[in-house]
């Protein structure tokens, strides 16, 4: 049997508050974490994504409180990432309740720290997630930016997440910097070129706005699809997703089927 695309909603956290703008500029508030986790793990989103998009940025390690408190109110695979850089800080994210960590800035300075984070727990709780644009000054198309894309990596998007996956991190978080909250389509051609060079689970984030965008997602090599502004302002709802993919022939996790099997996020 096929594994079950999973659907994410994604919690983009500033100052304990979840927001999200376009382009990660203007952002606005869109609700308390904590509130919104109990309501997508009761609309049977398969796993959350929290994201404290000021950690790098601002020097600080992600706010584990806020961590804990949403990790109580949610019984799906919770996936975190802001300021994660080696290993303690992902032995504290998993302690405070966090059941992967996304690594990024971190591991742009310091790549050996996945191979670090990877032996110590397992490639299954490490994502690695790229904030990717197009860049024409790389070969591949694709450049990798940090600190919420304020700055320019100088590295080909393609070319890290392949070295992400020979170092040894369990799945790649995709982000297109330039569909982010566009509500315009993930960037389908970047999902296809990455997929061409790695083997690990693969996540769609960026530009989402309609069911059909998450369809095309999958249909270019996505095994998750992830997103923010059209779940907290009620323009779709995770069911809605489901049965459009379910309508397209993808298999998707169901409420009254979730024991049948594994967890669809076990990679």
């Amino acid at each position: 049997m096929s594994v079950a695309v999973r659907v994410i909603p994604c919690l983009d956290v500033h100052a304990g508050r979840v927001v999200k703008g376009v382009n990660f500029t203007d952002l606005r508030d869109a609700g308390d974490p904590v509130e919104l986790a109990r309501a997508y793990g009761a609309a049977g989103a398969d796993e959350l994504t929290f994201l404290d998009i000021s950690a790098s940025f601002e020097g600080r390690e992600t706010t584990r409180e806020v961590v804990g408190r949403t990790a109580e109110t949610v019984f799906i695979p919770l996936c975190v990432g802001g300021g994660v850089s080696g290993p303690a800080d992902v032995d504290a994210l998993l302690r405070a309740g966090a059941d992967k960590a996304a690594i990024n800035t971190g591991a742009i300075a310091r790549p050996e720290a996945i191979a670090e984070i990877s032996r110590r727990f397992g490639n299954q709780v490490l994502v690695l997630s790229v904030d990717a644009r197009r860049d024409p000054a790389q070969p591949s198309g694709f450049g990798v930016t940090t600190h919420g894309g304020r700055r320019d990596a100088g590295l080909d998007a393609l070319e890290w997440a392949r070295r992400g996956a020979e170092l040894g991190v369990g799945e790649i978080l995709l982000n297109s910097m330039d569909a982010d909250g566009t509500t315009a389509g993930f960037d389908l051609e970047m999902i296809r070129a990455v997929r061409a060079v790695v083997d690990v689970p693969l996540i769609a984030s960026g530009g989402a706005g309609t069911a059909r965008h998450f369809v095309e997602a999958v249909e270019a090599g996505a095994d998750a699809v992830l997103a923010a502004s059209v779940f907290h302002y009620g323009t779709l709802s995770v069911a809605e997703v489901k049965d459009a993919l379910a309508a397209a022939g993808h298999p998707v996790r169901r409420d009254d089927l979730a024991v049948a099997g594994p967890s669809a996020a076990t990679t």
